[in-house]
């Protein structure tokens, strides 16, 4: 089962409804593909090069991520929302060789190319760049694997069903997120290699998604927790028009949820809920299904197949069923590497076990609970935000003389971000905001601006983030 054979096979199935309404059939979503790898291929692109994407969600983006995943070809979803700084930066460090950035750069790229396949086909792969502590962005890439999508699709298909019960045929799911996002991505090109036909949202507006769950009957849906807040928060009758009942896998992931919201959204949806936990780096690690969650509340679920999970102190040993440390896991299927920057890799690295940054414990039925980040990520809205790279963006203003940015907690957001600022000279937080817009994107705008008259710091000149954090809740 691929979406390659299903486009060949069964043509007049329908594929995509895109964001205006357009259905697009596997068939006509194929030929778009081909044409594409083909294009891609005469622009001289070949196995290991990369193509970058910056496109807004629609059926575009999907083919580009298809006409990649056939010809050995690393792409690279980029975030619309980013500055010209930042984009130019990843395109840079990805040593991009095609860059598309609207439907007529992709229609461009098929123009006039061969509907047939292409010819010594071979698996490409998504390379999502993931910012680190320092705020510059770094590809996650992975082994290219030489054999043909048909041939490695099948341990997809397997996996899929494992953890969240997804399996082929006529199922309907509904993308609710930016697809440059690693889950939504992911979901959104899976659900074409089972053969269900993908229903794009162009965003996400509460009402809007329940229509789109009423209209289409959709049956799974990749959400983050801030999603089921803003649909909570909907009147009961404006909830009550809608019908919900074709769903069976909601899956969600990107942030912790919290018990109550997850509960409530069960009692509204029934047990249909499915939660994953992992990273960019790590992929889906743990899982937990809708019963199991209801029997563990609050947990993230157990090692997924192929996956390996211990906890650690910070010396390295094993921590004892209830006793917090580490959180570690290795996988059968492989690791990855921070593009350019194997220092970078090796430091994120226990031998073969990988950190994703969580504090939590596994309890004697290996059911994992995290506790907090390592790090000090800001994660809003499922969206992970760098607080030096805020700090950076600050500090260039002439009146910053020192800053520290925290998280703090947000009942819809899950966290927003604060900045506590040490002014050198007289300044507005609206002037702040202001000099921010060129440099950052929007979404990493500090929510609140402070001002203080001194920012706690170590001996050795390091921000107490803690401490900050602390006294600002105080």
């Amino acid at each position: 089962m691929s979406f390659y054979v299903i486009g060949a096979d069964d043509p007049s199935r329908l594929a995509v409804i895109d964001t205006d309404g357009t259905q697009v059939t596997y068939g006509e979503l194929l030929a778009r593909v081909n044409q594409v790898s083909h294009g891609l291929r005469a622009r001289g692109l070949s196995t290991g090069d990369v193509a970058a994407g910056v496109l807004r969600n629609g059926v575009d983006a999907l083919v580009m991520l298809l006409a990649t995943g056939q010809i050995g070809i690393y792409y690279v979803p980029i975030n619309w929302h980013l500055t010209q700084p930042e984009i130019d930066y990843i395109l840079q460090d990805c040593d991009a060789k095609a860059v598309v950035t609207s439907p007529d750069d992709v229609a461009a790229l098929g123009d006039g190319r061969p509907v047939e396949a292409p010819e010594d086909r071979s698996n490409g792969a998504v390379m999502w760049y993931t910012s680190g502590t320092t705020g510059f962005p770094k590809g996650v890439q992975r082994p290219l694997n030489p054999k043909t999508p048909e041939e490695i699709m099948p341990l997809y298909v397997w996996f899929l069903a494992e953890v969240c019960d997804l399996t082929p045929g006529d199922a309907i799911h509904l993308v609710t997120s930016p697809m440059y996002h690693s889950s939504p991505c992911a979901h959104v090109t899976f659900a074409v290699h089972l053969g269900h036909t993908v229903v794009i949202a162009p965003k996400f507006e509460p009402e809007v998604i329940l229509s789109l769950v009423d209209r289409y009957k959709v049956t799974n849906a990749m959400m983050v927790p801030t999603m089921f807040h803003r649909m909570l928060q909907l009147p009961p009758e404006v909830r009550e028009k809608y019908d919900v009942s074709s769903l069976q896998q909601v899956i969600h992931t990107g942030a912790a949820c919290p018990q109550a919201v997850k509960q409530r959204m069960m009692d509204w949806w029934g047990p249909v809920l499915y939660e994953y936990y992992g990273s960019t780096e790590s992929t889906i690690a743990f899982a937990v299904k809708p019963l199991d969650w209801l029997a563990h509340p609050g947990t993230v679920g157990r090692p997924c197949p192929t996956f390996e999970a211990r906890i650690l102190d910070e010396n390295g040993d094993e921590m004892p069923a209830g006793e917090a440390g580490m959180v570690y896991v290795k996988s059968a299927l492989g690791g990855f590497a921070y593009r350019k920057d194997p220092a970078k890799t090796a430091a994120s690295m226990r031998g073969e076990w990988y950190a994703p940054g969580d504090i939590g414990y596994m309890d004697d039925e290996g059911y994992l609970f995290l506790l907090d980040r390592r790090t000090d990520l800001i994660v809003s809205g499922g969206v992970n935000i760098y607080p030096a790279e805020i700090e950076a963006a600050l500090l260039e203003h002439p009146a910053v003389a020192d800053v520290g940015v925290i998280g703090v907690p947000d009942e819809e957001w899950g966290q927003r971000v604060v900045a506590l600022v040490q002014p050198a000279h007289p300044v507005t937080a609206e002037e702040l905001i202001e000099h921010l817009g060129p440099r950052l994107a929007r979404f990493k705008h500090p929510r609140v601006i402070e001002f203080r008259e001194q920012l706690p710091r170590t001996p050795t000149g390091k921000l107490s983030r803690s401490k900050l954090k602390a006294d600002y809740l105080t």
